[in-house]
């Protein structure tokens, strides 16, 4: 029988960065890679994303990439996989092209995409394997089958169910899934985040009504912030700004871009004369939605900008209403809270949407049951949320007849493997770092830098030079200290005039004992200037001591 491995990269004990790997003995399916967004003190830090060193010395054995959707937590991640493996990406139109938008905007041209149908089936090599439709807030989301001699290995993706949804980018193909269920699924992955909200997840994700109430508020401008990739939302806001007879003005390109590719594959068509095309937009017009997306944080900081009067198109007006259709998700909840702080500085009208009330288009206990019930795995693997989420997603799986036995819950880097149709071990761990991106560049993963902005951040700094002769080792010039953020300089003259001593003293201690050297003499005053700046003041400043040695 064929030995099957599962571990993931990231997602487990945490909300976004999720990539998962399926190992069938030699062969390596890749499914997802996201990021996610950062801690407030990770300082400088835009994005987070997996560690991906294993797949790097594995790469030759990677035989595909799945991308089940067009979220950042889910693709965002992709160009730096990329560059590390090329290998094929697996992908439903829309998704593949949103991917190529990504890759070009990243330089990347080598990368080889195949389009699959939502629900289809096809081989990779010899391997077969079966996508399924599922409803997430973006269209052509699709979950995976992999074939295997035990049965199939499901992934999920992020879903809910939706009966009453249309939309042929949207449903998901019930049918599809239980003929899935009915071949035999050896094991499922599933999604954890909503694994403690009791019933389904719709209707709650509908924002229509809370729409309509407040488009009813007011003739005067509306301005709606939007996350860049949650298109059911941007259609719900459409659809409301044509029942009112309002315009719709799109702030930024991006999700702009994102309708055209829905009109060319026929998901969505934006009604003709409703938009106002940049070259058209008047800030004084009253009849007119005002569309400001963007990701992640990025959304209430482009937000903000406008309410703060920084913005060279949009000026917030007192008679203006925001509609804050982005609920807060993790690392965003400080930004968010600036945005509705300075919309309120405005006297401007705030219909905010919390996250408690308006649901993301994610599974909630009962839509995990029914996939559950569709598919009819023999083990069950939490996947994409907090710890507490993933045990809440066992306990969902106990609930509807899996053996606690074969429910494993695992961390990142843990590798569940299976023989002869039995979980063997869950005891072999891969040692990962979270992978830190500063603009372009990654930042190193053993955390010197972030340490250093977080001293720099709250400690402030002291620069201590000294000029001396290269022969004799004489001071010529200095010592001369600046601070930044430590103490007032006006009323510590002592003590920069003792850290200036300290520094003279050790190059002179040094130079006695005829063991001085530059780096040395720069290490052991950094030692002692620290301790001593620390007994003075309470704070550990950076200490930055300088030794210029010049030939006289």
């Amino acid at each position: 029988m064929e030995k099957i491995r599962f571990l993931a990269l990231g997602g487990l004990d945490e909300e976004g960065k999720n990539l998962s790997i399926i190992e069938i003995d030699d062969e390596i399916y890749v499914i997802e890679a996201g990021i996610k967004y950062p801690r407030t003190e990770q300082l400088g830090v835009e994005i987070v994303i997996p560690d991906m060193s294993y797949l790097k010395k594995n790469k030759k054995r990677v035989k595909a990439v799945f991308i089940t959707q067009g979220h950042d937590d889910v693709m965002g991640a992709l160009p730096y996989l990329i560059r590390e493996v090329n290998a094929p990406i697996y992908t439903t139109p829309l998704i593949a092209l949103m991917i190529e938008d990504m890759l070009k905007e990243n330089r990347i041209k080598n990368a080889t995409i195949f389009r699959i149908k939502r629900d289809s089936r096809f081989k990779i090599d010899s391997r077969q394997c079966i996508s399924f439709g599922v409803t997430h807030s973006i269209p052509d989301s699709f979950g995976i089958a992999i074939d295997t001699d035990q049965g199939y290995i499901v992934h999920a993706s992020e879903f809910m169910i939706d009966f009453n949804i249309q939309s042929r980018g949207f449903t998901t193909d019930v049918a599809n899934i239980s003929e899935i269920g009915k071949k035999g699924v050896f094991l499922l992955t599933a999604e954890s985040v909503y694994a403690k909200r009791e019933g389904f997840t719709s209707p709650n994700h509908r924002v229509g009504r809370r729409l309509e109430r407040a488009f009813e508020a007011t003739d005067n401008r509306i301005l709606v912030t939007l996350y860049e990739q949650n298109i059911f939302r941007l259609i719900e806001v459409i659809e409301m700004a044509q029942k009112f007879g309002r315009k719709v003005y799109f702030y930024g390109d991006t999700q702009r871009r994102l309708l055209t590719h829905l009109d060319k594959l026929n998901y969505f068509r934006m009604p003709k004369g409703l938009e106002v095309k940049h070259a058209d937009f008047k800030n004084d017009a009253e009849k007119i939605v005002v569309i400001v997306s963007d990701v992640g944080p990025n959304v209430f900081r482009k937000m903000a900008r406008i309410a703060m009067g920084e913005d060279q198109i949009i000026d917030i007006r007192e008679t203006d209403s925001v509609i804050v259709a982005s609920p807060e998700v993790p690392g965003t909840e400080a930004e968010a809270g600036l945005m509705v702080n300075e919309l309120y500085k405005d006297g401007v009208a705030v219909t905010s949407m919390s996250y408690k009330e308006v649901f993301a288009m994610h599974a909630s206990i009962e839509d995990l049951k029914m996939m559950i019930s569709l598919l009819k795995p023999k083990y069950y693997v939490p996947v994409k949320g907090d710890y507490q989420n993933l045990v809440a997603n066992a306990s969902v799986a106990i609930d509807m007849g899996i053996s606690a036995a074969n429910i494993v819950i695992l961390d990142n880097g843990q590798v569940a493997e299976f023989q002869d149709g039995r979980l063997k071990s869950t005891s072999e761990i891969i040692k990962l770092e979270d992978v830190l991106i500063d603009g372009k560049d990654h930042l190193d993963t053993s955390g010197l830098v972030l340490r250093d902005r977080q001293i720099l951040a709250t400690d402030g700094a002291i620069i201590v030079g000294v000029v001396i002769n290269n022969r004799t080792k004489e001071v010529l010039g200095g010592p001369d200290i600046q601070s930044r953020g430590v103490i007032y300089l006006k009323d510590a003259d002592n003590i920069m005039k003792e850290v200036g001593t300290l520094l003279e003293n050790t190059i002179s201690k040094l130079v006695k004992e005829k063991k001085y050297s530059n780096i040395d003499a720069r290490n052991d005053a950094r030692d002692l200037i620290s301790k001593y700046i620390f007994k003075q003041t309470g704070k550990r400043p950076m200490i930055l001591p300088v030794i210029i040695e010049i030939h006289v």
